[in-house]
């Protein structure tokens, strides 16, 4: 009887998990509706905003694009973002393997640091050799997750883009996961800084355009807020990703719960026929026992 009230209480242990994440994963769908309709509203205005940008760069020398200076690389930051919390299958660990490996074989040379958005890359990062020396930026932006908006995400990416014209960094790239659905999460890696010029084949023709009120205004305005539109578009990817990782581990776990809970019914009915039926051949060997 031992036995059988040890699977009895795993039962219900398994069933309280399942209930668990069975709320996680409406929570995570119901916030994966809200992230997923901002950053596919997002998208196509940032794509723009970056094709104009490689465009109007390519047309500039070299007093104009402070953002485009081409320099040698041997001072690396890579952007990492991830999540605040964990629960959501392999997500954060795809970014962080991606920027490790970035590290040591791409940038396999350089100085590489690296800036964690998200309290998991930093809980891992700040445990390397991969700190950020040398620079007033803050060591994470966790907080920034909790009230996502532009107005949020510009003053980083200000701080971000000012590190790189004084010459702390000659390249900054982003490391994140890019939203595709709910059940997939691209890791990608972009280029921050400096700003790339436009590939060139035989089809591609230079844009020419009209500036005003001049060109210096424009330059000065449209490429910090491509920017910061840009930094802000990969967090809104991420948090959409992130929410779309966490629903889909939680349904899995949910039913891994269904499937434990079938087993162990089961378990334990073959536990409870088998003890009635020592308790009935024990009463039936008494009885003859008095018989004879």
């Amino acid at each position: 009887m031992a036995n059988l009230k040890e699977v009895r209480n795993r039962i219900v242990s398994v069933s309280s998990t399942q209930q668990i994440t069975s709320a996680m994963k409406m929570v995570s769908a119901a916030k994966l509706r809200r992230a997923q309709d901002a950053v596919t509203q997002m998208r196509p205005y940032a794509n723009k905003l970056k094709d104009i940008l490689e465009n109007l760069s390519a047309s500039l020398d070299s007093s104009e694009g402070v953002y485009s200076k081409q320099r040698e690389v041997k001072n690396v930051l890579l952007i990492v973002v991830t999540s605040n919390r964990g629960l959501c299958g392999g997500f954060n660990a795809n970014v962080v393997k991606a920027a490790s490996r970035m590290a040591r074989e791409e940038y396999k040379g350089c100085k590489v640091s690296i800036l964690a958005i998200g309290k998991k890359g930093n809980d891992f990062f700040k445990k390397t050799d991969y700190s950020i020396t040398g620079t007033d930026l803050p060591r994470n932006f966790n907080e920034l997750f909790d009230k996502l908006t532009f107005a949020n995400v510009a003053p980083v990416a200000e701080k971000i883009m000012e590190t790189f014209v004084t010459g702390q960094f000659d390249k900054i790239e982003l490391v994140y996961n890019q939203f595709k659905n709910a059940a997939v999460q691209i890791t990608t890696v972009e280029q921050f800084l400096p700003i790339k010029a436009p590939a060139k084949t035989n089809e591609t023709k230079t844009k020419e355009y009209i500036f005003e009120p001049n060109k210096q205004h424009i330059v000065e305005d449209l490429i910090p807020r491509s920017l910061k539109t840009q930094l802000f578009k990969s967090l809104l990817d991420s948090l959409a990703a992130e929410h779309g990782a966490r629903m889909t581990a939680m349904h899995k776990a949910t039913d891994n719960a269904g499937a434990l809970i079938k087993e162990l019914k089961l378990t334990y009915n073959k536990a409870r026929q088998a003890a009635i039926t020592n308790e009935i051949l024990e009463i039936v060997g008494g009885a003859e026992a008095l018989n004879g």
